[in-house]
């Protein structure tokens, strides 16, 4: 049985129940996707309770038996429930009905939706949008969508409140575009809400709108000859300050309009590539190279993590010399960030970086494998099987899988059939060795030593074990030993 059914037997156990629970109390009724289960979960059921009731045009005895009359699989009787369907409880189930492939039901439940939802309370205009906006992709379910939207955008201030509040993220969006058209929202607020709110879409939004609101006032007060900046104090402060990088990249490129670029130097370090590259650019629409002031900040005590990533953006090879100091840097987001910054330089020095495979920071070791893969053949085999063995931790063991897959054809066999008893790897290494049959492959087997050729022969024949059949045989041919 799965969570559709289960949940439609649930909602049929409370219609048997004395006294039958509100409907909101049945577990799993809840959010537009509980509502849409509940519906297809119905139709799921082989047997289903007496609804006679209905068909004979008598009351609804409770709430729960009035759900599953709108969820049943039979035309008719979905049509006989929307004749009594205007309690709110009911009202989602409405709104599914309202996709309904059955024309009649369809123009019912527009009917019934059209007329009671606009007298409904918050919380129940909150759940209707949620299970609209979630049907809209079905084949008639864009007109319920438009009518949703049209009664929301004027409705009373208290629901319009609990859309912006509302759990479900379609609801949310929804309701911060028509809180922006209807220009309900300061600008002040919007700043606030994209600085703090989760969801990116959300975010961009209202960043949008509180800048265009400050640009807007910044026009009006060109013409009597003043710039309104007591608007960006409000605006610009909270997108600035804000963990999300979209967010303050909004607000550092707001910075150029401001007539404001001294402040953008400080997101020059930012630990967001979007927003150094956006301080970058404000910095050179007012003339300002960044690059100086990119070296500058490698260069003195205390560095940041995002200055030595800043560097990499833009710097040059000769750059380099500012970032190997840092990979001494107490601070492993600094050293990691050094790392990449040589890596996005093409200035790595396999034998300069190698030291950091032993890092005691896991981020710095993943970095240092990132830059060194490249050049993997030209670091010795040893000491890489020597980080893959078990005792070792798993980040160091997958960091070395990488190196040693770029590494020399036999030196990558040697890995994947090593790893293939590692409880992380294994399945890595099984899907790596079926892509595995390089052009050299028999060449090199057969220039390899006796003695390294020999335990390589006792890796294959263990890997019989673990390998299907087929499997075990290509790898055979590939190494041509095959018979």
């Amino acid at each position: 049985m799965n969570h559709r059914t289960a949940l439609a037997r649930r909602t049929v156990e409370a219609v048997s129940s004395t006294p039958p629970p509100p409907l909101d109390a049945v577990p799993g009724i809840s959010g537009a996707r509980g509502w849409i289960d509940l519906d297809l979960g119905v139709r799921e059921l082989w047997i289903l309770p007496d609804l006679h009731w209905i068909a004979a045009g008598e009351p609804p005895p409770d709430e729960p038996s009035h759900a599953i009359a709108l969820c049943h699989p039979s035309g008719r009787i979905r049509e006989a429930a929307l004749e009594s369907a205007a309690a709110p409880a009911v009202l989602p189930l409405v709104a599914v009905r309202c996709a309904d492939w059955v024309r009649p039901v369809r123009e019912r439940a527009l009917e019934v939706l059209r007329k009671t939802l606009p007298d409904a309370g918050p919380r129940t205009l909150v759940a209707v949008a949620a299970v609209v906006l979630r049907l809209a992709a079905r084949r008639h379910g864009g007109v319920a969508r438009d009518l949703a939207e049209e009664i929301l955008r004027s409705a009373g201030p208290e629901a319009a409140d609990a859309l912006l509040a509302a759990d479900d993220r379609a609801a949310r969006r929804l309701g911060h575009r028509i809180a922006i058209e209807q220009e309900r929202l300061s600008p002040a607020r919007l700043a606030a809400i994209a600085a703090a709110d989760e969801d990116v879409v959300v975010q961009q939004l209202c960043a949008d709108a509180a800048l265009a609101a400050v640009r807007e006032g910044a026009r009006d007060g060109a013409r009597e000859g003043a710039r309104d900046e007591a608007r960006y104090n409000e605006v610009l402060p909270p997108l600035l300050r804000s963990r999300h990088p979209r967010v303050r990249a909004s607000g550092v490129t707001e910075l150029h309009r401001a007539g404001r670029p001294g402040e953008a130097v400080a997101f020059l370090s930012d630990r967001a590539p979007l927003v150094r590259a956006c301080a970058r650019w404000v910095l050179r629409q007012h003339g300002i190279d960044p690059l100086p002031l990119h070296r500058a900040a490698c260069s003195s005590p205390g560095v940041s993590p995002g200055a030595a990533a800043g560097l990499g953006d833009c710097g040059t090879r000769e750059d380099a010399a500012l970032l190997w100091p840092l990979l001494a840097d107490p601070r492993p987001p600094v050293r990691a960030r050094a790392v990449a910054a040589l890596r996005a330089l093409d200035a790595v020095e396999p034998e300069r970086l190698a030291p950091l495979l032993d890092d005691p920071s896991a981020t710095v070791i993943r970095e240092t494998a990132t830059a060194l893969t490249p050049y993997a053949a030209r670091l010795p085999e040893g000491p890489l099987f020597e980080r893959l063995a078990a005792d070792r931790p798993r980040s160091v063991r997958t960091s070395m899988f990488r190196l040693l897959a770029a590494h020399r054809p036999m030196v990558a066999l040697r890995c994947f059939l090593t790893a293939l008893d590692d409880p992380d790897l294994h399945v890595r290494a099984r899907t790596t060795l079926t892509r595995w049959s390089p052009a050299d492959a028999t060449p090199a087997y057969r220039a390899l030593p006796g003695d390294e050729r020999a335990s390589l022969d006792r890796l294959l024949e263990r890997a019989a074990t673990v390998l299907d059949e087929r499997q075990h045989t290509l790898l055979r041919w590939s190494l041509g030993t095959g018979r």
